[in-house]
């Protein structure tokens, strides 16, 4: 892991201008004579740089780890992989637990509002730490695929290719509902404090839990939940007066993931970050004409998309397709036929990694060495 200071100004949509800012960032591969082989990773909404391989201590590999690595889809034996911690996150980037320079206490509730803009141009920035001209590829899913196809209309000179996965290009009322009952499960703990949680010494824990439940729930699919716990029972007894002392195994699952989440991430970086989600909208600055925003775009797309996915469902991804067609961009689109859900696009499925590993195989292809 690299910690990289950016010394730029960077000017945010909110019309803050963070003087300098830091990314932690992991790198997979070599980069080539022609600088020509670098793939931006762009995380999902809690994502990190750690994106592939193992740290000493890991019980799991990085969060992509399916998809990076030698002869995977983005093969680090031609490609020189770039996966950055994004500002506003709390993994060792600028953001909401770091200082202020100009208070000298940590950021907290203050730290600056983001759009998905603030991302891409810090990313933009990293490119030149890296003496990087042109992104061989920008890839992502969920927030990610957004950041990815902001890159394609915005920088649309400084990458070939885009890959956009389970994503859209804009948040359903559905889907900013569910953060919002997130958000509120947050700010109602006890121990939030107002944001200001660092300054008591507290933590929201039981807050952030139940926020990431609520999420956790919208990213697998009910078939996936039948398939892994159905109705098991892990404890207590139906025959017994005390119901209450019944416990499914999805409870305890539910339970598991809620409390590991709450005690490795920031309630204020959750927050921020969410709102960051909502209100993405691609097409906001074009008439909200879809087609218009693309019409800049000159890099091929891949749009991938998963059958059981409900918080990014199949439909959004044929919109960014009809969108881009409309355009006259290259496109080339999958709908991938899964049971788990939205997490799909984390987890191996031989389909979607076969039709990924061609893509990236004809973007290595045209590469100059």
């Amino acid at each position: 892991m690299e910690v990289v200071h950016l010394t730029d100004p960077l000017k945010l949509a909110c019309g803050y201008s963070l003087a300098e800012h830091v990314l932690c960032v992991e790198t997979y591969g070599q980069l080539n004579r022609s600088k020509s082989n670098a793939v931006l990773i762009c995380h999902a909404l809690t994502g990190s740089h750690h994106a592939a391989g193992w740290h000493v201590g890991d019980k799991k590999p990085g969060w992509w780890d399916d998809v990076i690595g030698p002869g995977k889809s983005i093969d680090t034996d031609q490609f020189f992989v770039v996966s950055p911690s994004n500002i506003g996150t709390c993994h060792g980037s600028t953001g909401p637990l770091s200082i202020n320079p100009k208070t000298n206490s940590t950021w907290g509730p203050n730290f600056p509002k983001l759009h998905i803009s603030d991302w891409t141009a810090s990313q933009r920035m990293l490119m030149d730490h890296y003496k990087i001209k042109c992104w061989a590829a920008v890839v992502g899913g969920s927030l990610g695929g957004m950041q990815a196809m902001h890159w394609s209309v915005t920088y649309p000179d400084r990458l070939l290719s885009a890959v956009v996965i389970a994503s859209a290009m804009k948040l359903s009322a559905q889907n900013i509902a569910f953060n919002e009952i997130a958000r509120r499960a947050i700010k109602e703990d006890t121990d939030f404090h107002g944001g200001r949680y660092q300054e008591k010494n507290k933590k929201p824990l039981r807050g952030l839990a139940l926020a990431r439940m609520i999420g956790h729930v919208t990213y697998l699919s009910d078939l996936s939940m039948a398939e892994k716990f159905g109705r098991e029972v892990l404890s207590g007894d139906f025959c017994n007066e005390k119901l209450e002392s019944v416990k499914f195994k999805i409870e305890s699952y539910l339970n598991y993931q809620g409390d590991k989440f709450a005690n490795g991430f920031d309630a204020n970086s959750y927050i921020l970050l969410t709102k960051m989600l909502d209100y993405f909208d691609l097409a906001r600055e074009y008439d909200n004409q879809p087609s218009s925003a693309f019409r800049v775009a000159t890099c091929k797309f891949l749009v991938l998309t998963f059958s059981s996915d409900w918080r990014f469902p199949p439909e959004r991804s044929r919109e960014i397709t009809k969108a881009l067609i409309t355009a006259g961009c290259d496109v080339t689109h999958a709908e991938i036929t899964s049971s788990l859900g939205h997490d799909a696009f984390l987890l191996p499925n031989s389909r979607y990694q076969q039709i990924f590993s061609t893509f990236m195989r004809r973007v290595a292809s045209t590469l100059e060495r």
